[in-house]
């Protein structure tokens, strides 16, 4: 369970990072914002609080290997396809929750990945409402 919080956690924090670019939010409320555990705390919460593009938050993430393997992913410029990894990495993560035994991470898990499965439908009905069959595959994260 402490490695599907601290993995939301950290999520959360290159989320705020990154959207917070180019924006009138200081360093220091961008520091309030994140939160107080996870595998970036406290010292990568210091470096994305400082970064000023997708590619300085790309450098600082690279230091973790959890999170290297996400950013290797995807190529320099592309932070659309942020989300989309940040959300295979996720389901990966719930998905190794059920081979444990006798903790609440399983209930965690199992609405999480109903939440993901929501998210394809919508993603899979938004494609087709607009014509855009070729897209589908674009967007959904194949759960098992």
């Amino acid at each position: 369970m402490c490695d599907l919080l601290s993995f939301e956690a950290d999520r959360r924090a290159v989320n705020i990072t990154i959207n917070s670019i180019g924006t009138e939010l200081t360093r220091d409320d961008r520091r309030k914002l994140y939160s107080n555990f996870g595998l970036l705390y406290p010292y990568g919460h210091e470096e994305l609080a400082v970064c000023e593009d997708v590619d300085q938050v790309r450098g600082a993430m690279e230091k973790y290997p959890p999170y290297q393997s996400i950013f290797n992913r995807i190529s320099y410029g592309e932070s659309q396809m942020l989300d989309k990894a940040f959300y295979e990495e996720e389901v990966r993560r719930l998905c190794l929750s059920f081979e444990q035994q006798f903790h609440y991470a399983v209930f965690f898990a199992y609405i999480r990945l109903r939440e993901q499965e929501i998210r394809n439908l919508m993603w899979i009905s938004e494609c087709v409402a607009q014509n855009q069959k070729s897209r589908v595959h674009d967007s959904v994260v194949f759960i098992f």
